[in-house]
């Protein structure tokens, strides 16, 4: 089951109209016969972070970023649920504390960056600071824009530095967001997700949206951008894990050469 992930990348310089991304494609595919193909894909990624963990040589880091209700959470507990959270590390970037805010913006974020072997989770990230920052005014407009290129040499670093990076941006509609909302409201065992506030970010989904089409367009170079598809959970998942496995693939993943030659050796 071939998938074109080239279909979901963003070209660097180019120019982004989320509205023109459909947040319901399926690629094409069909739910129960993309069930044994997603397994085997999580099969296999596990197999691949045992390799970079063992090698403790690369380090991967995911970016995932969505609106209210993408679905950030259940794509970290459904696609690297199944790895070894030995190597693995999950992040979650929400509003500044007193001394975070005390220095400059990317202070909180590179600490969580990943070590050699290790795969780094961002739920939310640096990018936050393109996005609510600029929605909600709450630092002037010159100030924001200059992050743009701060971002970009921010992973230019890490990149040089010997971190493979991997940017997705879970992108559902307006309608979608609603139902997921709805649901919240309806299943009592849901209550503690739903937040009023969420109600009044939704009365700036079009700024949002212009923010996250200028954030994919201005930051996909030198690391591009995955717009994924997010309406459809098990597409979501399918497409995450087939650009994960191309990524780990891509590496020089190998076992450590042993210290001396084990053949034979007989344990009593």
């Amino acid at each position: 089951m071939n998938l074109a992930i080239d279909n979901y990348r963003i070209n660097p310089e180019s120019q982004v109209m989320l509205a023109d991304w459909a947040g319901d494609d399926d690629g094409g595919l069909d739910k129960s016969d993309t069930k044994a193909a997603t397994a085997a894909l999580s099969e296999r990624l596990v197999e691949l972070q045992h390799l970079l963990f063992a090698q403790g040589k690369h380090r991967l880091l995911v970016v995932i970023q969505a609106t209210d209700t993408g679905g950030k959470d259940s794509t970290i507990r459904r696609v690297f649920g199944p790895l070894n959270p030995a190597g693995v590390r999950v992040t979650g970037f929400k509003k500044p504390s007193d001394q975070e805010l005390a220095h400059d913006y990317l202070w909180r974020v590179h600490a969580h960056t990943p070590a050699a072997g290790q795969i780094a989770v961002f739920n939310r990230s640096h990018y936050e600071d393109v996005l609510v920052v600029r929605v909600h005014n709450l630092v002037p407009e010159a100030q924001w824009k200059l992050r743009y290129q701060h971002l970009r040499e921010f992973e230019r670093l890490l990149s040089d530095e010997g971190t493979t990076i991997v940017k997705l941006f879970l992108h559902i509609t307006p309608d979608e967001q609603r139902r997921r909302l709805q649901d919240r409201v309806d299943d009592p065992t849901k209550w503690w997700k739903f937040n009023r506030a969420d109600l009044t970010e939704r009365e700036r989904w079009d700024d949002y949206q212009a923010a996250y089409s200028d954030m994919l367009a201005r930051t996909s170079e030198p690391v591009p951008w995955h717009v994924i598809p997010a309406n459809h959970k098990w597409f979501r998942d399918h497409l995450i894990s087939t650009i994960l496995v191309d990524t780990l693939e891509g590496l020089d993943l190998a076992y450590p050469e042993p210290d001396e030659d084990l053949t034979g050796l007989t344990i009593s």
